[in-house]
């Protein structure tokens, strides 16, 4: 997604706009001494909707409505809520009409109507009451001691796509999740309800996770029975991630072992409408053999829920196995298989597996919305520095993004229920329940939605416009981008106008928290860069110095990195740390908060890691020291000091840094095409203990089959070419070959040299004869899993 630039000054201007002027002409009634009317005669699941509107009311304003069963004889204001057909027999026709002709036959479909003092939230249906009521509780202005809402609605809704629902897993593995008690899950419930989600994906107790965590305030099967109870209580959908995971599906004891463990969590689940099996991540499992035990345990399923449906997704398949699975599909048409998943690590695009899946077979998205590198769909263009430390599943505010993703692949499915790992991704998943209830919806009035209802009415434009500034703040260099300055400021002032209600918002604290973050992490890296500026050119000046000086004098600069910058900053950091584990559990460090690991959103963890060169360099040092040669000594610091020149009529590309790549063909295309089928994209690895160089630390890689391709024009006809490469990446042990001009082969599948450094390769003179040469690199064919493994660092063409 291409954004816009702004100044600091301009964007600071942007953010701090005050929601009163953004609101200036929508005129407002008071229902502060409202009732609440309802039909004499509603189902629990309607009641439950009005009990989500009062009790969600009295958290924001401190007033509690009364609920009655009848339109108040006098001039007390009234919000009605029921099915439309109940709601007809206590208030007049008109009132319910919308002005419109009423969607009766759309599931989960409303009418919102207001005037003056009376507003009607009239459903179709049970979920449509719930659903309306959510719609008026995100138009509602809810301030301390003020209930106001617009004087005048009409809105008729249903929902475009029949399947809006996101995972949220109970288990080990996440950064908040396994520490939430009952009650923390209905009101997260009751928030993903507000905008339109209408299915949850729980995990079972045996999955790839730990039995336990240090968290769990239930064990995993009685909050998985709790969870699916409230779902049932609120007549959302449950749905099941159910991996099988089991090493030989084709052993009779596996099997029916597996049934009957299958099976008892079956029965002890208040409610299952479907059961999702991925194909892999985790699971290692033939198609034809995990289809076979997959018909079983429908039946299973089938026993204690009837109607419940069973989905699978080729997810992790070979290119064999891909095959062999569609097989099936076509030839087979498995009756007991109700669609398809299309996820993380299937090596078709989605519109590909579409085309191929028969069409009776409907498919349903899970995307991945939870993390930001090494997935499905990576932030684009994002910085080094902001991988390294704030990682994987940090904070992750995305909504443009979100909102891109969604119009670009939803229409090849039937819905949605998202891939989580916590509450580090709530923005990404308001954005896709309201999109999936109506596509056309503008972002920016679903963030206002969001910030007004979630934070406070004060801050709905200015919140809003800070969401998508931290979205902003991971675009390009961090470096050049002085819009993180503006975003802090801007963030720093609502933070001092907040009340201690608001400050105690773990959604406030959630974006607090990435605005200093991101802050203290642009102070400390232009000030690491600049040392490292600084130490190279003291080893510039080796000749002059001598060799054991100018590395004593590049050392003593680089070590003052150790001393943390803008220590303000950071301190705040820490302290909004705590206030996000005691307000909603997340766990931002592995020591103070028990997270399950740095890479599961422990980014506090991270936040000094170094951002510049410094350990590679000190480790060369020692290496140079050891030269018994002043010499030698300056050869090597030279070539530190040049590492990126190629010499003359030589070029260099760093693949990982878009600004420094202008050989590499087919760049990421987030735009055209985000999951990166057929296009390139940066990738990002750890250091695994080793003291390597930034570049080696970010990649240029494609995935499964497609090439990772590099064209040079105008080189000399006559001259001879020697390539030099660094390979490293996250997939070390996976193979990589390169062949020039589609038929030239340089080297032989091989795997990656551990310890990383630099490999050399001849050109043949007759791949550069015609001043041209194209590189073509490709991982192992056929693989399966994540698909990564084609990926490559540095690259230096040099003329001989």
């Amino acid at each position: 997604m291409i954004m816009p630039t702004f100044t600091a000054t301009a964007l600071l201007c942007a953010l701090c706009l005050n929601t009163a002027s953004a609101y200036a002409q929508e005129s407002l009634s008071i229902f502060n001494h409202a009732v609440v009317v309802t039909p004499p005669k509603t189902s629990p699941r309607e009641h439950k909707a009005v009990t989500m509107l009062v009790e969600e009311i009295e958290k924001r304003t401190r007033i509690h409505l009364r609920t009655v069963h009848a339109l108040p004889k006098d001039d007390t204001p009234a919000i009605l809520v029921g099915v439309h057909t109940a709601l007809l027999a206590i208030a007049p026709s008109k009132l319910l009409s919308a002005g419109t002709k009423r969607s009766a036959d759309r599931p989960e479909g409303y009418i919102i109507t207001a005037s003056h003092s009376v507003v009607a939230v009239a459903g179709n249906d049970e979920r449509g009451v719930l659903f309306g009521v959510g719609r008026l509780l995100r138009s509602l202005h809810l301030e301390r001691d003020s209930i106001a809402a617009p004087h005048s609605m009409r809105i008729v809704s249903h929902p475009r796509y029949p399947l809006r629902g996101h995972q949220l897993g109970y288990r080990p593995k996440t950064n908040s999740y396994d520490a939430w008690s009952v009650p923390m899950w209905e009101q997260y419930i009751r928030d993903l309800a507000v905008f339109g989600a209408n299915a949850v994906e729980l995990i079972p107790p045996k999955s790839d996770d730990a039995a336990d965590s240090h968290h769990f305030p239930l064990p995993p099967m009685q909050m998985m029975t709790e969870m699916s109870r409230l779902l049932d209580e609120y007549g959302l959908d449950v749905w099941i991630w159910y991996p099988a995971m089991e090493r030989d599906y084709s052993n009779p004891k596996t099997v029916q072992a597996s049934l009957k463990e299958w099976g008892d969590v079956f029965q002890k689940l208040p409610r299952v409408d479907a059961v999702f099996v991925p194909g892999g991540d985790p699971g290692h499992t033939q198609p034809k053999v995990l289809m076979a035990f997959l018909e079983k345990e429908a039946k299973v399923l089938r026993r204690s829920h009837p109607k419940a449906q069973m989905w699978v997704s080729p997810q992790g398949f070979t290119k064999v196995w891909m095959d062999e699975f569609l097989a099936i599909l076509r030839k087979e048409s498995p009756k007991w298989l109700t669609g398809v998943v299309f996820g993380p690590q299937v090596r078709l695009s989605l519109p590909e597996l579409r085309a191929q899946v028969p069409s009776q077979y409907p498919i349903r998205h899970y995307p991945d919305i939870t993390h930001s590198r090494q997935c499905e769909y990576p932030v684009p263009d994002w910085d080094t520095a902001y991988a390294l430390t704030e990682g994987r599943e940090g904070i992750n505010p995305r909504p443009l993004d979100q909102a891109h993703l969604f119009r670009k692949l939803q229409k090849y499915t039937v819905g949605f229920l998202t891939y989580s790992e916590g509450c580090n991704d709530d923005v990404n998943k308001a954005i896709w329940s309201a999109l999936g209830w109506n596509p056309d919806a503008d972002v920016h009035e679903i963030l206002r939605e969001y910030s007004r209802y979630f934070v406070n009415s004060r801050h709905a434009e200015s919140f809003a416009q800070g969401l998508l500034a931290l979205e902003r703040n991971w675009r390009g260099s961090l470096a050049q981008n002085e819009g993180v300055n503006a975003t802090l400021k801007a963030f720093q002032s609502m933070e001092h106008n907040a009340t201690l209600q608001e400050r105690s918002n773990w959604r406030f604290q959630q974006a607090l928290y990435r605005a200093y973050y991101d802050a203290y992490l642009r102070d400390r890296l232009i000030y690491e860069q600049g040392q490292e500026e600084e130490a190279l050119s003291k080893l510039a000046e080796a000749q002059k110095t001598g060799s054991l000086a100018a590395m004593a004098e590049a050392e003593r600069i680089l070590e003052q990195a150790k001393t943390p910058q803008s220590q303000n900053l950071r301190a705040r950091v820490f302290e909004l740390a705590e206030a996000l584990f005691q307000s909603i559990r997340m766990q931002l460090s592995v020591e103070r908060y028990q997270a399950i690991g740095i890479e599961r959103g422990a980014n506090l963890d991270s936040i000094d890691v170094p951002l510049n060169n410094r350990k590679w360099l000190l480790k060369r040092f020692v290496e140079v020291r050891k030269q018994g040669s002043e010499d030698v000594r300056l050869e090597e610091i030279a070539a530190i000091v040049h590492w990126t020149d190629p010499g003359e009529g030589g070029f260099y590309d760093e693949l990982g840094n878009p600004l420094r790549r202008p050989h590499l063909l087919n760049a990421e295309g987030f735009q055209s095409d985000p999951g990166t089928f057929e296009t390139s994209r940066v990738g990002f690895c750890s250091d695994e203990g080793e003291a390597v160089r930034m570049a080696w630390l970010r990649h240029a890689e494609s995935l499964y089959d497609a090439p990772l391709q590099m064209r040079y024009t105008k080189l000399d006809a006559n001259a001879h070419y020697r390539l030099r490469v660094v390979y490293r990446g996250d997939s070390l042990e996976r193979k990589i070959r390169l062949v020039a001009n589609n038929s030239i082969e340089i080297h032989a599948p091989m795997v990656k040299p551990k310890p990383t450094h630099p490999l050399e390769f001849d050109i043949p003179a007759e791949a550069t004869r015609n001043g041209e040469l194209l590189l073509s690199w490709t991982g192992e064919a056929g693989r399966g899993g994540n698909g990564r493994g084609c990926q490559v660092s540095e690259v230096w063409l040099i003329r001989k």
